[in-house]
C-alpha cells in the first residue's frame, strides 16, 4: 500500500489581545447579553431540516444576539485548571453565525477551517482585570490571493472587534 505524505503550508496569523480591568464575570455577563445562545443544537435542528435559504437566515436571526453572534460550545479551562493548582477563570468559546460563514465559505469552502471563531477570556493572576485572547479570522482564513474572501473576512475581524470593544 502506498504512502500518502499530507501537503503542510505555512502561514502567519495574527493574535488579538484586549486586556481591561473590567472583572471577569461583568464582561462574561455583557458576552452573554450580546451574543444568542445555540448551544442546545439549534443549529443542527435547522440544518436538519428540509429549510430553504431564507427560512434558515430567519431561523438563524431568532437565535443571534443583537451582536449577530450566537455562542456554540463554552469549554471551562478554569474549572479543570483547578486540579493543577491554577485557580483562575478561563473560558474558550467558539460562536459565530452561519449566515456570515457563508459569506466566506462561498469563496473558499476551506475557510470553514476556522468559522466559526474562537476566543478565550482569561481572568489576570490580580483577579482585578481580564484578557480576552483571539487569532484575527481573516489572518487565519485567507492564505491565498482571493480578494472576495479577504473582503468577507475583514468584514467578519470588524464586527469580532465590535462585540469585544462593546464588553471590554
Amino acid at each position: 500500500m502506498a504512502v500518502i505524505l499530507p501537503t503542510v503550508r505555512t502561514f502567519e496569523a495574527k493574535r488579538v489581545r484586549y486586556d481591561t480591568q473590567r472583572a471577569f464575570d461583568a464582561v462574561l455577563a455583557d458576552l452573554r447579553a450580546a451574543v444568542g445562545d445555540a448551544t442546545h443544537g439549534e443549529l443542527a435542528d435547522a440544518a436538519g431540516g428540509s429549510l430553504g435559504k431564507d427560512d434558515f437566515e430567519h431561523r438563524m436571526k431568532t437565535v443571534t444576539g443583537d451582536s449577530d453572534f450566537m455562542l456554540f460550545f463554552e469549554l471551562d479551562h478554569g474549572a479543570w485548571l483547578k486540579a493543577y493548582g491554577i485557580r483562575r477563570k478561563a473560558l474558550r468559546w467558539v460562536f459565530g453565525n452561519p449566515v456570515i460563514a457563508y459569506t466566506m465559505l462561498r469563496h473558499d469552502i476551506a475557510s470553514g477551517l476556522f468559522a466559526p471563531v474562537e476566543m478565550l477570556l482569561l481572568e489576570n493572576e490580580a483577579c482585578d482585570g481580564m484578557t480576552i485572547l483571539y487569532d484575527l479570522p481573516s489572518s487565519l482564513m485567507v492564505i491565498d490571493d482571493n480578494r472576495p474572501l479577504l473582503d468577507a473576512a475583514r468584514a467578519l475581524d470588524r464586527k469580532f472587534a465590535a462585540l469585544i470593544e462593546r464588553v471590554v
